[in-house]
């Protein structure tokens, strides 16, 4: 997690419209991300706006909460294969 900044767009794959979609769940700055349940966090949006946005939204939170959380960052895209099967096991 960068130490120098709350700022969400500090984290990497956060940009101005990611970060309207996290405020839209109430996060605001980094810290409000750790510790979280991504796919809470995808719902809540979710439910917020009234649409299903396309998964690629919930690998960038995985990718901002793994990143709050402390571990280095990472392209959203490999947090895919990880969410296909978090969500299929889900389905069981």
């Amino acid at each position: 997690m960068p130490k120098s900044s709350s700022d969400l767009t500090s984290l990497m794959n956060v940009g101005a419209a990611v970060a309207g979609y996290l405020g839209r769940a109430g996060i605001t700055q980094v810290d409000d991300l750790a510790g979280r349940d991504p796919f809470e966090i995808y719902e809540t949006i979710c439910d917020r706006d009234g649409v299903r946005h396309d998964p690629c939204l919930l690998d960038t939170i995985m990718s901002a909460t793994d990143q709050a959380d402390g571990h280095p960052g990472r392209p959203w895209w490999s947090y895919t294969p990880q969410r296909k099967l978090l969500l299929a096991e889900r389905a069981l």
